[in-house]
């Protein structure tokens, strides 16, 4: 009798390991979870760093005029308040035509506020 309980453990036991080594749901579906949530994080991470720093320029704008300044500037090529905008067409060669023909009489630009 004990002989039987001891090969029914035992075969009990080697079903369970079969599962836990070998099945879908076993080992090999924790390590590719863990890998998934690592990936997850990482990409969690770098997603919190820019709402960071999305926040970061929000609450420059809407508290001075030195960011709103720069992003006119960049954005938008806006002109300060005394200053004079310049376009510098290069010299073309010679032979070759202009690359846009000059106005007869180019304004300068600036910015009033």
């Amino acid at each position: 009798m004990i002989k039987w309980f001891a090969v029914a453990l035992a075969a009990a036991l080697l079903l369970l390991q079969y599962r836990i080594w070998v099945s879908g749901d076993g080992v090999s579906e924790v390590l590719r979870l863990r890998n998934a949530v690592a990936v997850q994080q990482a990409d969690n991470q770098r997603l919190s760093d820019r709402n960071r720093q999305l926040g970061a320029e929000v609450r420059d704008l809407k508290q001075g005029y030195s960011a709103l300044e720069e992003r006119a500037r960049t954005d938008l090529q806006m002109v300060g308040v005394n200053e004079t905008f310049f376009l510098v067409v290069p010299a073309s060669s010679p032979g070759s035509a202009p690359i846009m023909p000059a106005p007869a009489a180019a304004p300068t630009r600036t910015a009033a506020r």
